[in-house]
């Protein structure tokens, strides 16, 4: 298994390839290896990443790291917010296949963060049923925003509330889950807060913790 850091950096070379267009063919993508690398994880898994990142159909994480199958396990919830669900996932990689990293992966010109913006600006709820369940855990992210002059800049507004949510939703990993926080206490887990660009492709890594 691959350190964290060793992790991220196939990670962060991943998406240059994807940026550059040019795929990795160390890796069993083409039809014809497709086959025989199911075959082998059939015995079982051992993704060397965890990628919470949000349902976008515009960012999905397989091809935005240019990775196969069997490398990353993916966790995908509208506006990357982290629910008990979510967090029972990470756990489940983490603790059972001893994967040493994981990335909560937001972008920009989110959905969700962009109907919580509304929601705070007009007063309004924004949705209804079970769409409030992601904007009330986007809200408080953003609502420190809305008192600074952010407010009146949409776009600026907007950049600073997608990396706002990625934090919340680092954060609530690091400190909401017994299992999380001894794994990285004993120094076998990493979680960081990245960035898709919609616009470029590229990902943006932040919130990285130094030692």
């Amino acid at each position: 298994m691959l350190s964290a850091e060793e992790a991220l950096g196939r990670l962060q070379e991943g998406n240059q390839r994807f940026v550059a267009d040019v795929q990795d063919t160390t890796h069993q993508k083409a039809a014809s290896t497709n086959k025989q690398r199911r075959n082998e994880l059939l015995m079982g898994q051992t993704p060397f990443a965890i990628v919470l990142g949000c349902s976008d159909s515009r960012v999905p994480a397989e091809l935005v790291f240019d990775q196969g199958l069997g490398d990353l396990f993916v966790i995908r919830v509208a506006g990357n917010i982290v629910s008990p669900s979510q967090v029972g996932s990470v756990e489940f990689a983490a603790d059972r296949f001893g994967t040493p990293l994981v990335v909560v992966l937001g972008h920009s010109c989110c959905g969700a963060v962009s109907a919580t913006i509304e929601e705070l600006l007009s007063e309004t709820k924004a949705g209804a049923g079970n769409l409030r369940s992601i904007v009330d855990r986007i809200r408080p992210s953003v609502e420190p925003l809305m008192e600074t002059e952010l407010r009146h800049n949409h776009d600026a507004l907007m950049d600073q509330a997608v990396r706002a949510n990625v934090r919340s939703s680092v954060n609530h990993l690091r400190h909401g889950s017994e299992i999380l926080e001894r794994l990285i206490q004993d120094k076998k887990l990493l979680i960081v807060g990245a960035e898709y660009s919609l616009e470029t492709g590229v990902v943006d890594f932040f919130d990285i913790p130094v030692e």
